[in-house]
């Protein structure tokens, strides 16, 4: 049976990784609107991976005899004016779960939750390459620097990205 004090923090990240589909799913919305449509696949894509992480914790949790609770998601407030700005608030974000993801792993430690504590290495991984991705399409947006021609090279290139290999199954699947 799954603490009470871990029960809590799970279901908590379990919406925060909705929260961030949502916010992903915002951003295509934006790029849509700009006619840049590789990188909406691009977020997209994005914001599968989250609904996906999100379930693995959700599946996670009802294997281990928890109850999940579904938290309100608020709406996204995409405020920006360039893609720079999408993936500066992007990159923000990843960092943002990124220390949430290392906040739960120190409580699996605490209270020797051993299977919590397996499965949160995936995610810190996993972080690690969200935020490389991330930053590297920033590095590049800064690069561009409002050129048109070269950002509609990256949004053809964006356009390209294929959804993850399932290499590894979600659990409870």
């Amino acid at each position: 049976m799954v603490k009470s004090k871990i029960q809590e923090e799970v279901n908590n990240q379990i919406q925060a990784e909705f929260q961030s589909a949502y916010i992903y799913l915002g951003f295509s919305a934006w790029f849509e609107s700009k006619n840049l449509n590789g990188f909406a696949h691009w977020m997209k894509m994005q914001w599968q991976e989250e609904i996906d992480h999100a379930m693995r914790l959700y599946n996670h949790l009802l294997r281990r005899g928890g109850n999940v609770e579904l938290k309100t998601l608020e709406a996204p407030e995409i405020d920006v004016s360039s893609a720079k700005e999408v993936f500066e608030q992007a990159l923000e974000h990843e960092e943002y779960i990124t220390g949430r993801i290392h906040e739960l792993y120190a409580l699996a430690q605490e209270e020797k939750d051993y299977p919590l504590t397996s499965l949160l290495h995936w995610f810190i991984d996993e972080q690690v390459e969200e935020e490389d991705v991330t930053g590297e399409i920033l590095e590049r947006l800064k690069m561009i620097d409002g050129d048109p021609a070269a950002l509609l090279d990256l949004d053809r290139e964006l356009a390209q990205r294929q959804p993850e290999e399932e290499g590894e199954e979600q659990e409870g699947e």
